[in-house]
């Protein structure tokens, strides 16, 4: 049975504290899903569970991961965030004859389980040249054939379609083994989680918190809002109620202090009977001291904030983009989509949706090269691989400068304010961008399109990276967002909460 006790997880790079004293064991069969902000820690975590090699580069761990003994010990299948690069070029067959699978029979009935043409196993075809979705289940199939007990998975829904997404919800909910994952997508983990492990980092980030609740993930989101409402509502009573109490106190104070300083010298008694009556007054003034170090306090919870985008206008009949476009192909000249029309204007919403493979990224791209060099708008660009746009050696606070062309020192330490109000530390400010997690990538390329003043967003699966808190604030404002909006997304309430129009692609058969 695989156990963890009394572990602590620091970072070597900053000496930050991920996890603290965290003790947990999964139930057999159990769903748990493993959530929290970007950088919080994660991935490590569940690195550690099947294997402390994995972070032993980056990580310092004190504490206990046992997979227990004899018939009570846990087979532990591990699938990375990202496929093995490495391991792209091979065909399907040697790809999954790494596994331990005992027969044809054995490995037609995974494939079968997973919803693949038995076909497949035996392929010659790379494993690179699948779409993401098809991957998604070869890697599954490779983990599977090892009949692990627990299986860990950090971001199964990245890079998956809608209709992969929904095949993915499905496998989770009816695998009967252990399984303890990372998802942002939070109608995924509504419909598939009846355990939630939340890290978080308190205090300004400086300490880490952890909580364990054996609930599906809608409500233990549901109960841990309604406790900070109730725990603000009250915190908020308390205090109105105190500074009453306060107010009642100031006045005798300062009725009590005018009558000693008024009170004649002729009247000796009358000033022990006031020195008398001001030493009640200050005791009642400690007393209202240690009452307010009693008060209901605000829960210190991990709260997501991001500077709204500044009002912008677009004349709701300006023409943004008129698409009207014969053939969309790839980079080596494969046919993706034929006559795509498309024609956007000032103020509106639009979504892209479609398959892995139908090629709504290199429409976006193509959409990117139309609109960005125009004078007549202010289109921001912000591209599936970050890479295409941040400057991963640079620092956060560099980078901004230079995206911004602005050198001075006023600029520099405004930049290093919003970056905080971001919730990056000081230590990540100071990070070349290669370290910091993609969620926090996201949210600096967020953060250069409010800063340049965009009144057109070209957005390229905008929330794949960002955790189930951060996820809602950027819908939240994308939505109330004045301008013109083009994006990219599988992220279901995503497009439930932006889109006004939606463009549905199709895979092209050549």
């Amino acid at each position: 049975m695989l156990t963890c006790q009394n572990l602590t997880i620091t970072h070597r790079g900053d000496g930050r504290v991920l996890v603290r004293d965290f003790s947990f064991t999964p139930r057999r069969g159990e769903h748990v899903a493993v959530i929290g902000e970007e950088g919080n820690g994660k991935s490590t975590l569940v690195r550690l569970m099947h294997d402390p090699a994995l972070i032993e580069d980056y990580a310092d761990w004190e504490g206990i991961v046992s997979k227990g003994s004899g018939a009570d010990r846990s087979a532990t299948a591990y699938l990375p965030q990202e496929p093995e690069p490495a391991l792209a070029h091979l065909p399907v067959w040697e790809y999954l004859g790494t596994t331990e699978a005992d027969d044809v029979g054995a490995m037609a009935a995974l494939a079968d389980s997973l919803s693949i043409d038995p076909g497949v196993c035996w392929s010659d075809r790379a494993i690179g040249t699948f779409s993401g979705g098809e991957q998604m289940k070869i890697r599954l199939m490779r983990l599977l054939a090892a009949a692990p007990d627990v299986l860990l998975l950090d971001e199964p829904s990245n890079d998956l379609d809608l209709g992969a997404l929904v095949w993915l919800e499905e496998w989770i909910a009816a695998r009967p083994e252990t399984v303890i994952y990372i998802s942002h997508d939070e109608v995924l983990l509504e419909n598939t989680a009846d355990c939630v492990i939340h890290l978080e980092q308190v205090m300004r980030k400086t300490e880490p918190r952890w909580t364990v609740s054996r609930t599906g993930y809608r409500a233990y989101a549901e109960q841990r809002q309604w406790m900070i409402d109730r725990a603000a509502a009250q915190a908020k009573n308390d205090r109105t109620a105190f500074e009453k109490k306060m107010e009642r106190y100031r006045h005798i104070y300062e009725r009590v202090h005018h009558e000693q300083n008024a009170i004649s010298r002729q009247n000796p008694s009358g000033g022990r009977l006031l020195k008398k009556k001001m030493h009640t007054v200050k005791a009642m003034e400690h007393r209202f001291e240690r009452e307010r170090e009693n008060l209901t306090k605000k829960i210190d919870a991990e709260e997501q904030v991001m500077i709204d985008f500044a009002p912008v206008k677009v004349p709701a009949g300006k023409v943004i983009l008129d698409l009207d476009l014969p053939e969309l192909c790839s980079p080596d000249g494969r046919v993706l989509q034929r006559d795509i029309r498309m024609t956007v204007t000032g103020g509106e919403k639009w979504v892209i949706t479609g398959p892995n493979g139908c090629g709504k990224t290199t429409l976006m791209r193509e959409i990117a090269a139309r609109l960005l060099p125009r004078r007549d708008i202010r289109a921001a660009y912000m591209p599936q691989d970050y890479a295409e746009q941040l400057d991963r050696d640079a620092d956060p606070v560099t980078y901004l400068r230079t995206a911004l062309g602005d050198w001075s020192e006023p600029t520099a330490v405004k930049i290093r304010t919003w970056l905080g109000s971001i919730k990056f530390t000081h230590a990540e400010m100071s990070h070349p961008i290669a370290m910091l997690s993609g969620g926090q990538r996201a949210k600096l390329c967020f953060m250069e399109m409010i800063l340049r003043g965009a009144d057109v967003l070209l957005l390229d699966e905008p929330t794949r990276n960002l955790s189930p808190m951060t996820a809602p604030v950027i819908r939240r404002i994308v939505g109330d967002f004045t301008g013109t909006v083009i994006a990219v997304s599988h992220d279901r309430k995503f497009i439930a909460d932006v889109a006004e129009n939606e463009l549905t692609m199709e895979r092209t058969k050549n």
